[in-house]
C-alpha cells in the first residue's frame, strides 16, 4: 500500500478503538449504579469489570479453537478486514441486551450484554492492533498504536459523560434519582454506531493480507514452530495482564474511594472518572507525535502542544455537560510531569515503559498516603503513567514473531482479562485494608511493568 492509502486506512481503523473506550470507561459509571441499585458488596459491583474483559479471553480461547478446527490461523484464513466486520457486529448483537436488562433491571442480563459486546472487542482487537503496526514502517509502530489509542481515549472521556447524563441527567439539574431503564439508550445508539462502522470499513481500503508484519529475527535457532516459543510474548502477556488490571482497577475503585472516604455523590463522581480516562487520552496523543512528523522541531512543539489539547478537549465536554471546571485546572501543572517523561523516552518503547511504571508507582503512593482532593489527582494520574504502556508492551512482545503475530496477538488480547481479575481483587482487598489501601494491588502491577521493561532492553528479540 502507498503512504497515502496507509494513512486513510490507519484512519479508518482509528473508529474502531474509539468503541472499546467508550463501552470500557463507562462501565465505571455501571459499577456503583448497579453497586446501590441491586444492593451489593464492592467486590460483588466489579462483576462489571470480570464480565466485560473475561470475554477477551473467553474469545481468544475461541478463536485459537477455531484455527486448530481449520488447520490456518482464523484471521489469515478470513482476512483483517472481514475480521474486523465479523467482531463488530457480534459486539452491535451484545448492545441490544441492555434493552430487556435495563427495562428489568437485571444485573446478570447486563453482564451477559456486556460478555457478548466484549466477545466482539476480542476478535476486533486481534486484528487491530497488529494492523495499525503493519500500516506502516515498523520503528514507529507503537506510535500509530498509541495515536489509535489516543482515539480510543477521546472515547473514554466521553463514555462516562453521557452514560451519567442519561442516567442522572445535567449536573445542574441536581438529580440524584438513578433511572436503570435509561441506560439503555446510549447502549442501542451505540450498538446502530457499530453496525455503520462494520459497513463503512467492508468497503473502506483496509488490506486483508497486510504485506508489512514484520519478519522473524534469523538468531541463527531453528524456526519456532509456536508464538509461546517466544520469551519477550510470553513475559508480555503476564505484562498485558496486570497493566489492563492496573488500568482499569485503578478506575473501577475510584468512585468507592471518593463516595466513602471523601463524601462525594454518585452523580458528581463522573467527571473525575472522565478525568482519569481523559488522562489516558493526553499521554496518548503526546506519545503520538512522531506518528505525524519526522521533523524534530515540530515534534518539540506538539510535544507540548498535543497534551493540552487533549485536556482542552476534556474541558470542553464537560463544560457542555455543566459540570464545575473549577476543579481541574490545577491538573494542568500534572501534565508536565508526563511531557517531561515522554521527553526523557526519547521515542525508546522500553525505556518508556520503565519511566512510566516507575511514576505510576509514585502515583499510586501519593494517592494512598495524601488526603482530599491531593490524593484524588494523584490517582487519576496514573491515567496519564498508564497512557503509552499498552502500544509499548504489546510492540515489544510482538517484535520478531513474524508469521506468528497474529497467533501472538490472540494471546495478548486473551490476557485482557486482567482488567477484571485485578479489579475484582482489588476491590475484595479493599473489603479487608480499606479503599484507599487496596491501590497497594497497582503498585505490584507497575513493579512488574517495571522488571519487564528491563528484560526486553536487555535481550529485547532473543530466545
Amino acid at each position: 500500500m502507498s503512504s497515502k492509502s496507509n494513512q486513510s486506512a490507519l484512519f479508518t481503523l482509528t473508529t474502531v478503538f474509539f468503541f472499546w473506550g467508550f463501552v470500557a470507561a463507562s462501565n465505571d459509571i455501571l459499577i456503583p449504579v448497579f453497586k446501590e441499585a441491586v444492593d451489593l458488596t464492592q467486590g460483588q459491583s466489579q462483576f462489571v469489570s470480570i464480565a466485560f474483559y473475561i470475554s477477551y479471553t473467553v474469545g481468544s480461547l475461541i478463536y485459537m479453537g477455531i484455527s486448530l478446527m481449520i488447520g490456518k490461523d482464523l484471521v489469515n484464513k478470513m482476512g483483517y478486514k472481514n475480521g474486523l466486520v465479523l467482531g463488530l457486529i457480534i459486539s452491535a448483537l451484545g448492545t441490544l441486551l441492555f434493552y430487556p436488562a435495563a427495562n428489568t433491571g437485571s444485573y446478570p442480563l447486563m453482564l451477559a450484554g456486556l460478555f457478548t459486546v466484549g466477545l466482539g472487542f476480542s476478535l476486533q482487537q486481534t486484528v487491530a492492533n497488529p494492523l495499525a503496526i503493519a500500516l506502516g514502517p515498523v520503528k514507529t509502530g507503537s506510535q500509530r498504536l498509541t495515536l489509535a489509542g489516543g482515539i480510543n481515549n477521546f472515547g473514554t472521556t466521553i463514555g462516562p459523560l453521557i452514560v451519567s447524563f442519561a442516567i442522572f441527567g445535567t449536573a445542574s439539574s441536581g438529580s440524584t434519582n438513578m433511572s436503570i431503564e435509561s441506560v439503555k439508550v446510549p447502549y442501542l445508539i451505540l450498538g446502530l454506531a457499530v453496525i455503520v462502522v462494520a459497513v463503512l470499513l467492508k468497503f473502506s481500503s483496509l488490506p486483508e493480507h497486510p504485506e508489512t508484519v514484520e519478519e522473524s529475527v534469523d538468531d541463527g535457532l531453528p524456526s519456532k514452530k509456536s508464538a509461546l516459543q517466544y520469551p519477550q510474548l510470553v513475559l508480555g502477556m503476564v505484562a498485558i495482564f496486570l497493566y489492563v488490571g492496573v488500568e482499569v482497577s485503578t478506575a473501577a475503585n475510584l468512585p468507592a474511594y471518593m463516595e466513602s472516604k471523601l463524601g462525594f455523590a454518585i452523580d458528581e463522581i463522573a467527571p473525575y472518572v472522565s478525568l482519569y480516562w481523559a488522562s489516558l487520552m493526553i499521554g496518548r496523543w503526546t506519545g503520538a507525535v512522531q506518528a505525524f512528523t519526522d521533523n524534530m522541531s515540530a515534534q518539540k512543539i506538539l510535544r507540548f502542544l498535543a497534551p493540552y489539547l487533549a485536556f482542552g478537549v476534556f474541558l470542553l465536554v464537560n463544560a457542555i455537560a455543566n459540570h464545575d471546571l473549577t476543579p481541574f485546572y490545577v491538573y494542568g501543572l500534572i501534565i508536565l510531569v508526563l511531557i517531561a517523561a515522554d521527553m526523557a523516552s526519547k521515542g525508546n518503547a522500553a525505556r518508556m515503559l520503565l519511566i512510566f511504571s516507575v511514576l505510576g508507582i509514585v502515583a499510586l503512593f501519593i494517592g494512598m498516603t495524601t488526603t482530599g482532593m491531593i490524593s484524588v489527582y494523584a490517582i487519576t494520574s496514573v491515567g496519564l503513567f498508564c497512557s503509552t504502556l499498552w502500544p509499548c508492551i504489546f510492540a515489544l512482545s510482538v517484535r520478531g514473531l513474524g508469521k506468528h503475530t497474529s497467533q501472538g496477538s490472540s494471546f495478548l488480547i486473551m490476557m485482557i482479562m486482567g482488567g477484571g481479575i485485578i479489579s475484582w481483587l482489588q476491590g475484595s482487598v479493599s473489603e479487608s485494608i480499606g479503599i484507599q489501601n487496596s491501590y497497594i494491588i497497582g503498585v505490584l502491577c507497575f513493579a512488574y511493568l517495571a522488571f519487564f521493561a528491563w528484560f526486553v532492553n536487555k535481550k529485547p528479540l532473543t530466545a
